[in-house]
């Protein structure tokens, strides 16, 4: 199983994803500073695996905090929370993971423990998270590979797979897990401009898996999908709304409406803590703005003309009225999804 991030006693050992698929480097994050550096700037990346950075990140901020008084404890401790929490705003897994660290970490001075006891339940509690994610994806996964034919060819977008979770994938989970119950699977991936995770995260990821993936171009989508090449889609999710709108990578929004065009099933995977009941619709989701640079240059070549304006959205926002299905570890919810979603949410 590809190793996304690691706790170790030195740090946050985390795959360099922007340097696949040329490199394949673990760089060890050993301050929360550190980790949040790497969520920022897409060392690590997809909604799973930054909550589960952010986890290891306030565990390993906390350790490193150096006072033994309480209130100043307290101060430093929201500190790195609150450094962590502003490092990408759409997903919503980051901050779902950072509330369950404070929530523990609020329990744990209640019941009057140390602060050296209090640190390594925090720690144990990042790990245990990590362990949570790889299950979660697996039984997501289960769940998915019933709604793939056998013989299919799957339409998947950016890369929501072991390098976006802590292992295994949620969209690629539907995919692994339908090849493991033994079918025939083949996948066309779009390459997911500007930051090209489809080209190269999910191909390298098949490719590993001996997954049979040809990488096509994001506007040659519908083109496949007119001539009948495609029959299902499944993408991952940073963010879903109470109503069942989904955020996910650029680009995931004219995929849902060409494939309700040519009336092919578009899917969702994600887990629940990616379902925000707290955001009623797509209109009230956070879109993160990325840097210009990502779509002017390509590993340092310039693409486009000196002083010209650019835009560089990472999301977009695809309505529930384009989503067949929403996959998750407990079950797959279909529309109407505000009562769907919180049957599944509410367990």
């Amino acid at each position: 199983m590809i190793k996304t991030l690691e706790w170790t006693d030195e740090g946050v050992v985390m795959i360099d994803q922007r340097l696949l698929p040329a490199e394949e480097v673990y760089p060890v994050f050993k301050t929360y500073e550190e980790v949040a550096y790497a969520i920022k700037e897409m060392v690590v990346r997809g909604a799973p695996a930054i909550g589960v950075a952010a986890a290891m990140g306030v565990a390993l901020g906390a350790r490193n905090i150096p006072t033994n008084d309480a209130a100043q404890f307290d101060q430093q401790f929201q500190r790195v929370c609150d450094v962590l929490a502003g490092t990408r705003p759409t997903a919503v897994n980051l901050f779902w993971a950072i509330e369950r660290m404070k929530t523990l970490y609020s329990n744990l001075k209640q019941d009057g423990l140390s602060l050296p006891e209090i640190c390594n339940r925090l720690i144990e509690e990042a790990k245990q998270m990590h362990d949570e994610d790889v299950a979660i994806n697996r039984e997501m996964g289960a769940n998915g590979a019933e709604l793939i034919p056998d013989g299919a060819t799957v339409l998947t977008h950016c890369n929501a797979g072991a390098l976006a979770t802590a292992g295994y994938g949620t969209a690629l989970g539907v995919i692994r897990a339908a090849v493991e119950a033994g079918k025939k699977v083949a996948v066309f991936a779009d390459e997911t401009r500007p930051f090209l995770q489809g080209a190269r995260l999910t191909a390298w990821e098949l490719h590993k898996d001996q997954i049979p993936v040809t990488i096509i171009t994001d506007n040659m989508a519908g083109h496949f999908m007119k001539a009948g090449k495609i029959d299902c889609i499944v993408v991952g999710a940073d963010r879903i709304a109470a109503n069942g709108d989904v955020a996910n990578k650029i680009g995931t929004y004219s995929v849902a409406v060409l494939a309700k065009e040519n009336n092919i099933p578009f899917y969702v995977a994600a887990p629940i803590s990616t379902i925000d009941l707290q955001t009623k619709s797509g209109e009230d989701i956070p879109i993160e703005e990325r840097p210009t640079t990502e779509v002017t240059h390509v590993k340092g070549a310039q693409l486009t003309p000196e002083g010209i304006t650019i835009a560089n959205p990472a999301f977009d926002v695809t309505p529930n009225r384009y989503v067949t299905a929403i996959i998750t570890e407990r079950g797959v919810a279909r529309a109407p999804y505000k009562e769907t979603l919180k049957s599944l949410v509410q367990g």
